[in-house]
């Protein structure tokens, strides 16, 4: 086990970007954000590379700092009121092979002051994969069961994400899995401490915890024929 691979310096710089949310504070503070950072954070996408193809060989940890697993910390601003131009947290995302062609599950680790995480599965689907799910779930409720309330994926994740206030349209209100059919994203939260992402163990901390997500992204890679 080496050294973390996040320090309080990645928290503090997060903090101090969150108060200084500005180009001028960014541009000038550019060597700290690398340092504090994008390097440490593409460090942990490289070594998180072997423990994830044990779990899956069809995701990818991507080291690239444009274009790879490594969110950019840049705001898009377009549609929102929010014009703050950076990120105040590191995003993380361990995509499926065939993530950019389908909306196909995959792994995500954030991190910021205050909210640790790591989470599994399906965020924000757009509406033909959110269908083959929710087809899924009636076609196969006992699978969707063993899956998404079996003890390895509940000892450690929650189910999260939005939902609608009532049954979607063509599903029946009264289906014992309406609450399940009802959400829009099938997506399990793991939360953390930041302290645990300040130690050396915070990467196989997350593989164990990724281990722990497999049964709800295998079980959707399944339903939307992906393979795991």
């Amino acid at each position: 086990m080496g050294s973390p691979h996040f320090t309080p310096a990645t928290f503090d710089y997060l903090r101090d970007l969150a108060a200084n949310n500005r180009k001028d504070w960014f541009e000038a503070n550019k060597t700290l954000y690398r340092t504090a950072l994008q390097e440490p954070a593409l460090r942990f996408v490289s070594d998180f590379a072997a423990p994830l193809q044990r779990i899956s060989r069809h995701f990818r940890a991507d080291p690239r700092p444009l274009g790879g697993s490594l969110f950019r910390i840049y705001r898009d601003t377009r549609f929102s009121k929010d014009k703050s131009p950076y990120k105040t947290h590191i995003g993380i995302q361990f995509r499926h092979d065939m993530g950019k062609d389908v909306h196909a599950p995959g792994y995500y680790v954030h991190l910021e002051p205050g909210n640790v995480f790591v989470a599994a599965g399906i965020w924000h689907p757009d509406a033909a994969t959110l269908k083959r799910i929710r087809d899924g779930l009636v076609e196969d409720p006992a699978g969707w069961k063993r899956a998404a309330r079996g003890r390895t994926f509940t000892s450690r994740f929650d189910l999260s994400g939005e939902s609608l206030t009532r049954a979607p349209a063509g599903y029946a209100a009264d289906h014992p899995l309406v609450e399940d059919l009802r959400r829009k994203d099938f997506i399990g939260v793991c939360e953390l401490s930041p302290a645990a992402a300040r130690r050396a163990d915070f990467l196989e901390e997350c593989a164990a915890i990724c281990r722990a997500g497999a049964p709800l992204v295998r079980y959707l890679c399944r339903t939307l024929d992906v393979p795991f």
